[in-house]
């Protein structure tokens, strides 16, 4: 029997990371982190990253494996996210994937395939588009991949369709993503009233200030956190930077991470809204935890 992965999506705020700890204790299970900011090491408050003393003896894998200058890649995390639930399920353990980046679940959780890419190959091609232009390029990409040529509409991805193609012989539009599962996968979402949600979203920023998130942002900023491109445009991170350069002031930040953060979730609720495989649950109810054990125990495939 293939032990099933179990992931734990929702928008941030939701209570994933607490619930993940709750299921991983009552399945005999190992956390699998896929929210690309955790992945930094030094980004604490700011990512709500568990501290160790709030995991529950429970063993956490792809958290802190990033320098801040470095860029998070989805292939290569696919590659590491795959690997670590490999490892867990030879351990006889269930694998429990929690985080709200939408690419970075279903990279793990669907057959998702990651076009190649080639520097040189890219470099020529657009030094050929400089001189010839989206229509010829477009028309082109029609002679090898007309689904292609008649979806995109920005020319960087024109280029890259002609790259994709150069280099694998295979059309780019066979590389679009498909909601099948990789491995037996069963998809927990936590929902929150939107009321709520805003509330709690809110406190929590004013919780991470209080907490050291200033201090934290400026240290950080003498590791290297402005040159890295992801780091530096984390939420609260990029408003701190700014209160030490003394754009802003803290009030300012502190409102504007807020309504960041209540943007960010709305966008990650319509992404995971989106995939009809996932089962809700209310991230506030009584006896969650119970709720969510019982329903995936119901999915036959755990004792």
């Amino acid at each position: 029997m293939t032990l099933p992965l179990i992931a734990v999506v929702g928008p941030t705020g939701s209570g994933k990371s607490h619930l993940a700890v709750a299921l991983a204790q009552r399945l005999d299970g190992e956390i699998v982190n896929a929210d690309a900011l955790q992945f930094y090491r030094g980004m604490d408050i700011g990512t709500a990253k568990l501290p160790i003393a709030e995991r529950g003896g429970i063993e956490h894998h792809l958290l802190d494996v990033l320098d801040l200058r470095q860029e998070a890649s989805v292939a290569a995390y696919q590659q590491d996210a795959r690997c670590v639930i490999d490892q867990i399920r030879a351990r006889g353990r269930v694998p429990v994937l929690v985080g709200g980046s939408g690419l970075y679940v279903r990279a793990v959780v669907d057959r998702l395939e990651f076009p190649p890419t080639d520097p040189a190959v890219r470099t020529r091609l657009e030094a050929d588009f400089a001189r010839q232009g989206a229509a010829v390029f477009r028309e082109r990409l029609r002679g090898v991949d007309a689904a292609s040529a008649d979806r995109i509409a920005d020319d960087r991805r024109l280029i890259r369709a002609l790259e994709v193609h150069e280099i694998s012989g295979r059309p780019f539009s066979a590389f679009m993503p498909r909601r099948e599962y990789h491995r037996p996968t069963v998809q927990l979402g936590l929902g929150v009233d939107r009321d709520l949600l805003r509330a709690r979203l809110a406190d929590r920023v004013q919780a991470m200030v209080r907490h050291g998130l200033a201090a934290e942002v400026a240290r950080l900023a003498g590791e290297g956190l402005r040159e890295g491109r992801t780091a530096s445009g984390a939420l609260g991170y990029g408003q701190f930077l700014q209160v030490l350069d003394g754009t802003l002031t803290e009030a300012e930040a502190i409102t504007d991470t807020v309504a960041a953060t209540r943007r960010f979730a709305r966008r990650q609720l319509t992404w995971f809204r989106g995939d009809p495989r996932i089962t809700w649950l209310d991230g506030a109810a009584p006896g969650l935890v119970d709720q969510a054990v019982d329903l995936l125990r119901a999915h036959g495939d755990l004792s």
